[in-house]
């Protein structure tokens, strides 16, 4: 605005008499320039050249995200859901156990556990470390997690599941049953529980699988960058 000002002070010089010749030098340098400005295209302003077939506002197709990426992000939120329903299934056990152990209701109400629910409370161990790897997906406590969780989740179950079998053959050839939950047979609540807890389980250790496969594969594409 300035350098424009300028310019129409040295015309008005020039048109009434007063200008010398290095004025008249002068107003002109200063037109051409001015005029070269006017000709220059605006380059913060929408009406500037482009790129063909864009009109600048397509940014957003052209955004990609690798994959991995993508697949990670579902996946952790996958084994974040059923970290839920475990964490769920642990404090159902856990609490039978501590009812019965410092005997909070009569063993009539709450019958005592089976031995392989003291086993199962170390299932929290494979859950801690799973919670723990998903924020900087850290690759040493995810495999602690698929390897303790073999280990405390399904082994106990494994081994629940012959340990009430004959207790259930009972129930179910004679209808009699010796350990109550509130009511209903210990057997059939807890094989309710262990048929949840092994799809729980089962599905954990798959998309734990996918997820250490996703983490060594963006850990191999930024050795090759």
């Amino acid at each position: 605005m300035s350098c424009f000002s300028s310019h129409l002070l040295l015309l008005y010089n020039a048109f009434n008499h007063r200008a010398c010749p290095e004025v008249w030098t002068l107003l002109i340098s200063r037109t051409r320039q001015l005029q070269l400005d006017m000709d220059r295209p605006n380059m913060t302003s929408r009406v500037g050249p482009r790129t063909a077939n864009t009109n600048g506002t397509d940014f957003k197709p052209r955004e990609k995200v690798a994959p991995h990426y993508q697949m990670s992000a579902s996946l952790k939120s996958e084994v974040r859901k059923l970290n839920w329903v475990h964490l769920l299934i642990w404090l159902l056990v856990a609490a039978q156990v501590i009812v019965s152990h410092f005997d909070l209701v009569s063993h009539d109400t709450v019958s005592i556990p089976y031995q392989w629910e003291y086993p199962y409370l170390l299932s929290l161990i494979p859950l801690l470390c799973s919670s723990l790897s998903l924020p900087n997906n850290n690759i040493s406590y995810l495999v602690i997690s698929m390897i303790s969780a073999g280990l405390f989740s399904v082994a106990p179950l494994i081994y629940g599941g012959m340990e009430m079998f004959p207790v259930a053959q009972q129930l179910y050839r004679h209808g009699k049953a010796y350990r109550f939950i509130f009511g209903f047979s210990a057997v059939t609540v807890m094989y309710l529980i262990m048929v949840v807890a092994v799809q729980v389980h089962a599905w954990q250790i798959y998309y734990m699988k996918k997820l250490l496969d996703s983490w060594f594969d963006a850990t191999q594409e930024k050795k090759k960058k």
